[in-house]
C-alpha cells in the first residue's frame, strides 16, 4: 500500500531522480516549454514551482539556494532578470501541464510543461509557422493552376490542328 507515500519514484535511484528532477527544470526554465512524459511533468512541476518560490525572494541567499539546485548561469540569471519580474505578483500556479496522448514507440502516456505566463512565445511560433504553411499553400495552389491552365492550352491547341487537316 501507498498510502500517504509522496513522490514518483520514475523507475530511477534517488541521485538520478534528482539529477533527471533538475536537468528538466533546467531545460524549462531556458526554453520556457518541454515536452516530456505525463509523470515527469507532474514531478517537475512541483519542483520548479518550490524554486520560483524561492527565487521570489530574490536575495543573496535565494540566488545560492537556486543556485546549488541549476547548475547553469544563464538560466539562472534569466530566472531572476526575466521570469520572476514576470510573474512576481502571482500567488502560485507558474506551471501549466497538458496532456497529449500516448507516445508511439512505447504507448507512455505524453504531455507539454509550460511556464503559464509565456505561452505567447509558443504561439508566436506557431503563428510563424501557419504563416509559412499559408505561404506554401498558396504558392501550390498558384502552381496548380498554371499547370492546369497550360494543360487546358495543350488540349485546346491539339484538336485545332487536327481540325484544318
Amino acid at each position: 500500500m501507498r498510502h500517504r507515500v509522496k513522490g514518483r519514484k520514475l523507475g530511477r535511484t534517488a541521485s538520478h531522480r534528482k539529477a533527471t528532477l533538475t536537468l528538466l527544470a533546467t531545460s524549462l526554465l531556458k526554453h520556457k516549454r518541454i515536452k516530456t512524459t505525463l509523470a515527469k511533468a507532474k514531478e517537475t512541476r512541483g519542483f520548479v514551482e518550490k524554486l520560483i518560490t524561492k527565487a521570489k525572494k530574490d536575495d543573496l541567499h535565494a540566488k545560492k539556494m537556486v543556485m546549488d539546485v541549476i547548475k547553469d548561469k544563464e538560466t539562472v540569471k534569466e530566472l531572476f532578470t526575466d521570469i520572476i519580474p514576470k510573474i512576481g505578483d502571482r500567488p502560485g500556479g507558474y506551471t501549466r501541464v497538458i496532456k497529449l496522448g500516448n507516445r508511439l514507440g512505447d504507448a507512455a502516456s505524453m504531455a507539454i510543461i509550460e511556464l503559464v505566463d509565456y505561452n505567447d512565445i509558443a504561439t508566436a511560433r506557431e503563428e510563424e509557422r501557419k504563416e509559412v504553411r499559408e505561404v506554401k499553400a498558396k504558392e501550390k495552389k498558384e502552381a496548380e493552376a498554371q499547370q492546369e491552365a497550360e494543360e487546358a492550352q495543350f488540349v485546346e491547341e491539339a484538336p485545332a490542328e487536327e481540325e484544318k487537316k
